[in-house]
């Protein structure tokens, strides 16, 4: 039995070597009420047909992505990943791809984290990125921590445009930490209100573009404002593919920018794993998280690949780690970079056109529905407002087989915006979906 290896033979001959007279000895600790005599209410063993049978049944009980009009965003998208993707990453040396503990050995998986890193600071416009983090909410929250040991400031702003998701995990990890967050009330477009609460004891403020309403922002004017108090600029980014069209964090001033990378790579899964991307400025690569791959040559001048940093808590004493990240997706890390270089840059502006193409597309289908689009400027998603309760409509037009994107109650019950839809079109997205849309949304 594959998973099941030892015989009746091999347990005697480990029992006698420890002692034990049989395998009930070693429980004899757990106290008789806490044992369970009998089976768990669970199928037993089944034949691999009877067993493919059943969680064929199962599954079909979910309704996929791909099963009709689809138009869910919110920081997960569907777009098309190549079959070549799925091919490459099924190489033997990239299945098994794992954390590098002893990284000398593993080339082909460091030279692979060196390309993804080399990709990421060349889409966020700034001069160093890590080795992969979580997700992009846990990147966020790590890029708050990191902006505390910059600045030695305690107080963190986040926008009200930065997905509640973000936010959440963000408090979450920053109490632990002792920081003050100021999370602002959600706003679909939060621009001012976040220059008027940046002040001197500010360590960092938190924006997202295109943020959680689909608002693309210039952000320049926030980062000059942070600047001004000796404050850091993070800028969040959750559709890794807007990339390809707007202008980059560094190049609107961020001093950290960190993404989600599903969009490249990755399929939608039902809630991961992800891949979190993370970059800063240069000067500040000391206080990164995770880890940093580097080039070099050995001693006869081949080129080779090391771990340039490693300060986590496995490396290194824990008051000196900056993490304790231990994982770093390595296998969603090699999706996304395949992916990527399968598209090349012009590839990536091609789809990203055609992301923003088809939600001009939705957006007009939507206003020519009688409701209002409220996000004034956006990349592949928009925000509506509807008539009544969003998570309503939402379950009206489901049963005309359309999933209509996600009511922002869903995200952040508090907010009081239970009329707001959120409504994303990627290339997945054909007119005849959006035709459906607008004929459902009309009726």
């Amino acid at each position: 039995m594959r998973y099941l290896p030892l015989t009746p033979a091999d347990r005697a001959e480990m029992l006698g070597v420890i002692g034990a007279p049989d395998v009930d000895a070693l429980f004899a600790d757990v106290p008789a009420a806490a044992r369970k005599a009998d089976l768990f209410d669970l199928p037993l063993h089944a034949g691999e047909l009877e067993v493919e049978r059943e969680l064929s049944a199962l599954a079909a009980l979910n309704r996929p992505a791909g099963a009709g009009p689809f138009f869910c965003g919110a920081g997960a998208y569907r777009h098309h990943v190549p079959a070549s993707v799925d091919h490459i990453i099924q190489r033997s040396e990239f299945l098994t791809s794992y954390t590098p503990y002893q990284p000398e050995i593993a080339q082909g998986t460091l030279q692979v984290l060196f390309e993804f890193q080399t990709q990421v600071a060349a889409l966020t416009g700034l001069d160093v990125a890590n080795a992969s983090m979580y997700d992009g909410s846990t990147a966020c929250a790590e890029a708050v921590m990191m902006a505390q040991r910059v600045t030695r400031r305690e107080k963190a702003i986040l926008s009200g445009g930065l997905h509640p998701h973000y936010a959440a995990t963000t408090q979450t990890i920053a109490h632990a930490e002792g920081m003050e967050i100021v999370r602002q009330a959600a706003a679909i477009d939060a621009e001012a209100a976040v220059i008027d609460a940046i002040d001197e004891e500010t360590a960092c403020v938190v924006v997202q573009t295109p943020n959680v309403f689909g608002v693309v922002t210039d952000v320049s004017r926030i980062a000059e404002a942070a600047h001004a108090k000796g404050a850091l600029l993070i800028v969040v980014t959750t559709e890794a593919v807007s990339f390809g069209l707007l202008k980059s964090p560094g190049a609107m001033g961020a001093d950290i920018a960190v993404a989600e990378g599903q969009s490249i790579g990755n399929a939608l899964n039902y809630g991961g794993p992800y891949v979190g991307l993370f970059a800063a400025r240069e000067k500040f690569v000391r206080q990164m998280p995770g880890r940093l791959c580097g080039e070099t040559v050995d001693a006869e001048g081949r080129r080779g690949y090391v771990l340039t940093l490693s300060t986590r808590e496995q490396h290194i004493r824990r008051e000196k780690a900056t993490s304790n990240i231990c994982t770093n997706s390595g296998l969603c890390a090699l999706a996304f970079t395949i992916h990527l270089s399968l598209l090349g840059a012009k590839g990536l502006k091609q789809l990203a056109a055609i992301n923003h193409a088809k939600a001009r597309e939705l957006a007009d289908a939507v206003k020519a529905a009688g409701l209002e689009v409220l996000t004034p400027r956006f990349f592949n998603e928009i925000a509506v407002r509807t008539n009544g309760p969003a998570a309503a409509v939402v379950d009206r037009l489901l049963a005309d087989g359309i999933v209509a994107g996600g009511p922002f109650s869903r995200l952040d019950p508090a907010a009081g915006l239970d009329d707001v839809l959120l409504l994303a079109a990627t290339e997945t997205t054909t007119s005849a979906d959006i035709a459906a849309l607008k004929d459902a949304l009309s009726r």
